[in-house]
């Protein structure tokens, strides 16, 4: 090879860590006036860029998107040839741009002021046309890019998505955005699974809940497992409360030392004052109670103390959970 891959690549590195230390001297006013307009802010914040700076930008309005804010993406191209429409004077402008002088900014700057809405900018040139018509200039100027001939976007974009990233932290911490506000707008990522979904939700059910009386025999409770097709068979008294639980391994360490087993009543041999979970809990909760427990089943209680299904790891499996 011409050059050493490794050292060259710690270069980089080292450039574009430097770039987003820079920022941090930059931190001033301007940074929180541009919180201060956002959060006032009656409608959505559209984000405009294009290139590879229009990545960054796309990144960010996701980022705000999924964290509270309400965003959406104009490429800066597409806003001259009618996407700004899409804008309104309730709405504020963040303008991504790393010479802040092209000409679709040119063109795209004057109707934004003619509709009234707060403009932005994320730029590299704090002279540039894009600096002079916003309302909150934040520069993300480096010294140098990366790239050797200084002409494909790196430090610049790395730098622009940190100071992003800062923006969009310090607006869900103040809009005091939880976890469970994250899971919310995530209900299909695993994180939304493990904040939304209870165990109600995938628990088993009716003919899959082997549900037995306590002076039932085992022969009879062994039939009613595989009738449910399950590995266990929750126990109940005569009032319907939880008494114990039988399960595969209760049935293997029996039958080791007694020859009668199919005739015994169940309560005699079953486990007594199992572990149990909420139907109310959160999945991941009780997937930690499997865990922790060493147990494969376990039978789901109403605040009576009363069997209403039955949680199986499986179910957990199969919910992405595990």
């Amino acid at each position: 090879m011409k050059i050493n891959v490794i050292k060259r690549a710690k270069e980089v590195l080292d450039i574009e860590a430097q770039a987003i230390k820079l920022l941090k001297g930059r931190l001033n006013k301007e940074f929180v006036r541009a919180i201060e307009l956002i959060l006032k802010n009656k409608g959505r914040v559209v984000v405009s860029g294009m290139g590879k700076t229009g990545i960054i930008g796309q990144k960010l309005s996701a980022t705000l998107a999924s964290t509270g804010t309400p965003s959406l993406f104009m490429h800066t191209a597409e806003a001259i040839h009618g996407d700004l429409g899409k804008v309104t004077d309730d709405d504020v402008v963040i303008i991504l741009s790393n010479s802040g002088s092209t000409e679709e900014m040119k063109q795209l700057l004057p109707i934004l002021k003619k509709i009234g809405s707060p403009i932005i900018s994320l730029t590299g040139n704090v002279k540039s046309v894009l600096a002079k018509y916003s309302d909150v200039v934040l520069d993300v100027s480096v010294e140098k890019e990366a790239c050797p001939l200084g002409l494909a976007p790196t430090a610049s974009t790395t730098a622009t998505l940190a100071m992003a990233d800062a923006l969009a932290v310090c607006l869900l911490e103040l809009k005091g955005f939880k976890e469970k506000d994250f899971a919310f707008f995530h209900p299909g990522g695993a994180l939304g699974r493990r904040l939304l979904l209870k165990v109600e939700d995938i628990m088993r059910r009716a003919q899959a809940n082997a549900v037995v009386g306590e002076n039932k025999k085992v022969s009879q409770v062994l039939c009613a497992i595989t009738r449910a097709r399950a590995g266990s068979a929750t126990v109940v008294d005569k009032n319907g409360k939880l008494k114990g639980i039988f399960t595969d391994g209760d049935l293997r360490r029996h039958l080791e030392s007694d020859k009668n087993l199919a005739q015994r009543l169940i309560k005699e041999v079953m486990t007594k004052n199992p572990t149990v979970v909420n139907k109310d809990m959160l999945a991941a909760e009780a997937m930690r109670i499997l865990q922790a427990k060493k147990i494969d089943e376990v039978p789901v209680v109403d605040k009576f103390m009363r069997p209403v299904g039955l949680l199986d790891v499986q179910d957990l499996l199969k919910a992405g959970l595990v």
